[in-house]
């Protein structure tokens, strides 16, 4: 460590810890909204790796739902959110026409 002068804190005023509570609010939130999401993705492909069409069936309809929101809550990105559609998409359709 380097001797001398110990630094010097400038003390943090109103607005700069107005924007760390702000902060500290959004990213609670984001970390929900993309905790729902990966839940959501994580169930139907639970349900498409146990070639279970029926319920996979059912949770793509709540799935997309899930990724359309996060879209509007700008967690996902619209194309990130897209491009999660349309592989959960093409692989329910593959387990479709393998029944």
């Amino acid at each position: 460590m380097a001797q001398g002068n110990p630094v010097k804190h400038k003390k943090k005023t109103n607005s700069v810890l107005k924007n760390i509570r702000q902060t500290e609010r959004r990213a609670a939130i984001n970390r929900m909204n993309r905790t729902r999401v990966r839940t959501a993705i994580r169930r139907m492909r639970a349900a498409l790796s146990s070639s279970d069409g029926a319920g996979a069936e059912k949770l793509a309809s709540a799935t997309f739902s899930e990724l359309d929101k996060a879209i509007r809550k700008r967690t996902l990105s619209e194309n990130t959110a897209n491009r999660y559609k349309s592989r959960l998409t093409l692989a329910l359709n593959a387990l479709q026409a393998k029944k």
